[in-house]
C-alpha cells in the first residue's frame, strides 16, 4: 500500500479493502446467492417496502387475471440490491407461473434467446436482469417478440432472403436494470409497466432485518436491528449482509445473542461506521478534502491517489456519497460539502497536505 493511501484512510483505515470485497457492495456476492432464497419474501403480504410499486402491481395482476391475459411487460429501474429481482419472482409466484430468469450478458446472440422464447408456456415469467447490457443485435431480434410474441427468422440471403415468423406463447417479460438511461427508447416503450425502486428507509430496514434475523434464528434486540439498519445505506442486500456478519461476531465473541453493544462493536471491526460509510468510502472524501483542498477533482486524479478504476468510484463509491450529501458534481470535477468535513472531524479551510500530484 502507498504512503499516501495509507494516510488517506486513516490509523483505524489501514486494511482498506479494495471495491471488489466490500462489506457494503450493493451488487450480489456468493453469499448473498446462497442466502438470498431462504431470505426473500414469498408474498406480497411479506415484502418490506416499496408499496406504491407493490399497490400497483398488485391491481396490475388482479386485472391481468380478471382478464385471462398474461401480464404486461414489466420494467424496474433503480439501485442495486433494491428487491427488483425479489418483486419479478413475487410477480411469477402471484401469477402461478413459471419463473425463467436470465440476465443480459448471458445473451450474446439471437440464438441464444430462441431456446429460451420458445420453451415459454402462456403466462410464463421471463425474467431479464441487467436489461441495458443486452448487445444490439439481440434488443432488435427481442422487439418482434415482446410486441408481436413471434421471433422473425431471415433464410437464404440477397434477392432470395424471405422471412419467417415463429409464433410464441403470450408471456411476460419482467427486466431489471440499474441504468434506465442506457436503454434504448424502441426497448423501453415496449413495457407496458415501469417502476423506479428507490431507497429504503431506516424504519423499512429494521423491519427486514427483524424479519431476516428470525429467518436465521438469529436473537436479536430490536435495538440492534436499529443499529444495523442504520448503517445499510437503505438497501435490504446491505442489510441481510451486515446481519450474517454481527451474527458471527456474536456467536464467537458472545454468547450468541445480538444487542446495540456486540451490533456496534462488530460493525466497527469491519470498519463500517454509524452512516453506513465503510474504509473506501472514506479514503474517498478524504482525498477531495485533504489532496485536494475540498475540490473541484476530476474522477481520474481521484482514481489515481486511491489506485482504483475511476469506473468502479462512479458506479461503486460514489453513488451513495451524492445521495447523502457528502459529494456534489460541478462541471469542474468533484467537491466535498460541509457534510463530509463534519464526518471527517476537518475543520474547513484547515491547511491540507502537501500535494503529491
Amino acid at each position: 500500500m502507498s504512503e499516501t493511501r495509507r494516510r488517506l484512510l486513516g490509523p483505524a483505515d489501514v486494511a482498506a479493502p479494495q471495491s471488489d470485497d466490500r462489506i457494503v457492495e450493493t451488487r450480489d456476492t456468493l453469499e448473498d446467492e446462497v442466502y438470498g432464497a431462504s431470505l426473500r419474501p414469498h408474498s406480497f403480504d411479506e415484502y418490506v417496502g416499496q408499496e406504491r410499486v407493490v399497490e400497483n402491481l398488485r391491481i396490475a395482476i388482479d386485472a391481468a387475471k380478471q382478464r385471462g391475459e398474461p401480464l404486461e411487460h414489466v420494467l424496474f429501474y433503480g439501485p442495486p440490491g433494491l428487491g427488483k429481482t425479489t418483486l419479478a419472482g413475487l410477480i411469477a409466484r402471484e401469477l402461478d407461473a413459471q419463473f425463467r430468469p436470465t440476465s443480459g450478458p448471458t445473451l450474446e446472440k439471437p440464438k441464444d434467446l430462441v431456446g429460451i422464447l420458445t420453451s415459454l408456456e402462456k403466462g410464463d415469467v421471463f425474467f431479464v436482469d441487467e436489461i441495458h447490457r443486452l448487445g444490439r443485435i439481440v434488443e432488435e431480434f427481442l422487439y418482434p417478440a415482446m410486441e408481436d410474441f413471434q421471433i422473425d427468422f431471415v433464410v437464404d440471403r440477397g434477392a432470395y432472403a424471405k422471412t419467417l415468423k415463429l409464433p410464441l406463447q403470450r408471456y411476460t417479460l419482467v427486466g431489471a436494470t440499474t441504468r434506465a438511461g442506457m436503454l434504448s427508447a424502441p426497448l423501453r416503450e415496449r413495457f407496458g409497466i415501469v417502476h423506479h425502486l428507490d431507497y429504503y428507509s431506516a424504519k423499512e430496514l429494521e423491519r427486514i432485518v427483524l424479519r431476516s434475523a428470525g429467518v436465521l434464528n438469529v436473537p436479536i434486540d430490536a435495538d440492534a436491528a436499529s443499529v444495523i439498519a442504520a448503517r445499510s445505506r437503505g438497501t435490504p442486500r446491505i442489510a441481510n449482509r451486515l446481519l450474517r456478519r454481527v451474527r458471527d461476531f456474536a456467536e464467537v465473541r458472545a454468547d450468541g445473542r445480538v444487542s446495540s453493544e456486540i451490533a456496534d462493536e462488530a460493525l466497527e471491526r469491519e470498519g463500517v461506521d454509524r452512516l453506513g460509510l465503510d474504509r473506501l468510502d472514506r479514503a474517498f472524501l478524504r482525498t477531495i478534502v485533504e489532496q485536494y483542498r475540498g475540490g473541484p477533482v476530476g474522477i481520474a486524479a481521484i482514481a489515481a491517489t486511491l489506485t482504483e478504476d475511476a469506473e468502479t468510484l462512479e458506479d461503486v463509491v460514489e453513488p451513495y456519497l451524492l445521495k447523502e450529501g457528502f459529494v456534489t458534481r460541478t462541471a469542474s470535477g468533484r467537491r466535498a460539502t460541509h457534510l463530509a468535513y463534519a464526518h471527517l472531524g476537518v475543520a474547513r479551510g484547515a491547511p491540507s497536505q502537501e500535494r503529491l500530484l
